[in-house]
């Protein structure tokens, strides 16, 4: 079954999904004229095929759904002793914070926390991986991993994901705004672009110098 066929009768396979989630994340680097590499395409279409099955992304207990704060899940993170379980936790940590960062930032702005939150909190979490996998993995640390890349691109696949999960365009005064804010607060390269094309230059802020 197709993408276009599973459309059409409602039902989207897993398959048909992350074929389709493949090309759209490879059009949007394609776009964004990002150089990556074959592992970090990979990771990003099986991150938003998982998270797109709500128990991918939510908690669920007796007392409903959820979705565990970032904070919390570093905290649990730090107080794990066995490496493979802490890595597993740090990798659900940055793989949540990269979703919701490129899916929901428009959300993010009525939170206590906003989108510049989540980048630091993921950034960190793929670095800390690759510092367990170093320690763990001597032999290996001169090979550089997907989540180094995760950590110094992080914005960039964070633009990539919006890109590819964007619902609609720019309509009002309030999202120009919205996006000016993310541009600020991320320094994302899409979201800027998505300004210029709206006639406004982005230009970073500058220190006044008051000597005479």
């Amino acid at each position: 079954m197709s993408v276009t066929d599973s459309k059409a009768s409602g039902i989207i396979t897993n398959k048909s999904l992350q074929a389709y989630f493949f090309d759209s994340v490879n059009a949007a680097v394609k776009n964004q004229q990002l150089e990556t590499s074959d592992e970090i395409i990979s990771y990003l279409v099986n991150l938003l095929t998982t998270f797109s099955r709500s128990e991918g992304l939510f908690h669920y207990d007796q007392d409903g759904v959820s979705l565990k704060p970032l904070a919390l899940m570093y905290s649990d993170a730090l107080s794990e002793t066995m490496p493979a379980l802490r890595i597993r936790i740090l990798q659900k940590l940055g793989d949540t914070a990269l979703f919701i960062s490129g899916v929901f930032s428009d959300s993010l702005n009525t939170r206590l926390v906003d989108v510049d939150y989540y980048v630091a909190m993921g950034g960190n979490a793929y670095a800390c991986i690759s510092d367990n996998l170093r320690y763990s993995q001597p032999s290996a640390s001169a090979q550089p991993s997907v989540y180094d890349e995760l950590t110094s691109h992080f914005v960039d696949f964070v633009d990539v994901l919006s890109e590819v999960t964007e619902h609609k365009s720019v309509v009002s005064d309030a999202d120009i705004m919205r996006l000016y804010e993310i541009w600020m607060r991320t320094g994302s390269k899409r979201t800027a672009a998505l300004l210029k094309k709206l006639g406004i230059d982005p230009i970073p802020a500058t220190t006044v110098d008051f000597k005479h």
